[in-house]
């Protein structure tokens, strides 16, 4: 239960994600919302800009899916705001938010604040733990999602998104560290991870930091189907990335101009409807150096040099 410090639908969705983040990597519950392991609830009021104290909450009951809390909230939120500028009351109930309609209906009216609070049970004595006890065991605990997201930014000079996105598991966020800790740039490493690593779907536990972190700082020079390839592989335990560095990208000019002014003077019309103005032709071209070159020549390069010997 929190304080009321939440101020969007957007805030406490991604609360919640961490917050559930954190259950399942200390270990206490899988939290799978969807099995029914992790529910919650959102109280919701508003106020104008400015204004002291609060107003009014209702209560959005039982909620299976943080879309549906974000979508639940939403709704709520203007329909609050609709009706005080209505004039109309806001009652203090419990609603039942349809996700697939957006439609709010009461289940019970709550007309008492001690409808909202927890009674303390007799037969159970208070646990207060002293403050020494409390230090010690948190000094055992791994580290939070929560700081290691601010950790990041810190350390690695990531924004809050990238940070975000990284720890969105436990497993990809120490392959993260261990690419990084191992030479790889922290920015390229979060870029590749969060794309591309992403999308191969390979175990980041499997994964040998210090390859993964010699292939990121080269990615430049391998031609993109074989770098994609190198990351579907690279949870193999006898993966090793000097294999993939051995089909190096190629961006000398002097071995692609030729292919280049080959292709152009093979497409005049196409070269004249981008001097024209149809500048999305540029893909057509690197598409068709592309070719030519087996997928090995260095995209950036092509673009340099087709944008160079366009111009012309």
């Amino acid at each position: 239960v929190t304080q009321p410090d939440l101020h969007s639908a957007d805030q406490a969705k991604r609360f919640l994600q961490l917050l559930r983040q954190t259950v399942v990597e200390l270990g206490i519950s899988d939290a799978e919302m969807e099995k029914g392991s992790l529910r919650c609830d959102a109280n919701v009021s508003v106020r104008e800009a400015g204004e002291e104290g609060f107003r009014t909450k209702t209560e959005l009951k039982n909620m299976n899916s943080f879309k549906f809390v974000a979508d639940g909230i939403a709704a709520e939120v203007t329909r609050q705001i609709e009706a005080y500028e209505s004039g109309v009351e806001v009652v203090q109930e419990t609603l039942h938010f349809d996700p697939g309609s957006g439609r709010l209906s009461p289940l019970r009216t709550k007309e008492e604040a001690h409808d909202y609070r927890y009674f303390p049970e007799p037969d159970l004595v208070p646990v207060e733990p002293s403050t020494e006890l409390v230090a010690r065991l948190a000094d055992e605990l791994p580290e939070p999602p929560a700081a290691r997201i601010h950790r990041f930014e810190a350390e690695y000079g990531l924004a809050f998104y990238d940070a975000e996105v990284l720890n969105g598991s436990r497993e990809l966020a120490a392959l993260f560290e261990r690419v990084a800790l191992a030479g790889a740039d922290p920015k390229a490493a979060a870029n590749v991870l969060m794309n591309q690593f992403a999308a191969a779907a390979v175990d980041p536990e499997a994964v040998s930091g210090e390859e993964l972190a010699t292939l990121i700082a080269e990615r430049d020079r391998i031609p993109r189907g074989t770098f994609a390839e190198a990351l579907r592989a690279s949870g193999d335990p006898d993966f090793s990335a000097d294999r993939y560095l051995a089909e190096a990208a190629i961006s000398d000019e002097s071995e692609l101009d030729p292919v280049i002014e080959r292709i152009l003077a093979a497409n005049e019309s196409q070269v004249e409807a981008y001097r024209a103005g149809k500048e999305g032709l540029l893909g057509f071209f690197v598409g068709q150096v592309m070719r030519e070159t087996h997928g090995k020549a260095n995209p950036k390069v092509v673009n340099e040099r087709l944008r160079e010997k366009l111009r012309a």
